[in-house]
């Protein structure tokens, strides 16, 4: 642990959209997530998607039946977990990545639509030599429409 890191389950400040490019190099309109809030560092945190019909994805999937496609679901978990990552690791961001390398057990429970707010649930299961394992649940109004776990690595900048 450098000295820049935070303890494990600290309280961190929420990210917002503004702070977001900071932290990780997703951009519009791959950058899915618009907040992440209730981060304990190295253990867990929420990530918010307000889901809008603006959104180019909904022109193909599907046309006057507009469904979130469940892949996009687990990116904004991957999202939310590489801000965890990121976030815990040093208090200015020191440009270091995470990228996504495997899902797996990913449920697609409910559809997700335009006018919906997802909150997107990650924790790490566990973290060794710069892999990081993640749980991730998604929810829409307390109920659960994907679940998955997931592999990242961290590519220290």
């Amino acid at each position: 642990m450098t000295t820049e890191e935070y303890a494990p389950g600290t309280p961190l400040d929420d990210v917002d959209a503004v702070t977001l490019p900071s932290l990780i190099p997703h951009r519009p309109p791959f950058l899915l997530i618009d907040r992440v809030v209730d981060i304990r560092a190295f253990e867990r945190a929420t990530g918010i998607k307000s889901v809008s019909l603006n959104e180019p994805h909904f022109q193909g999937h599907f046309p006057g039946d507009p469904i979130m496609p469940g892949v996009l679901i687990v990116e904004c978990m991957a999202q939310t977990a590489a801000v965890l990552v990121v976030a815990s690791r040093s208090r200015q961001g020191r440009g270091d990545g995470v990228y996504f390398l495997s899902i797996d057990e990913a449920r697609f429970r409910r559809p997700v639509r335009p006018g919906h707010e997802l909150r997107l649930d990650v924790e790490k299961l566990r973290q060794r030599m710069g892999f990081w394992r993640f749980s991730g649940k998604a929810t829409v109004d307390g109920d659960l429409v994907t679940e998955a776990v997931f592999t990242a690595k961290l590519f220290e900048a």
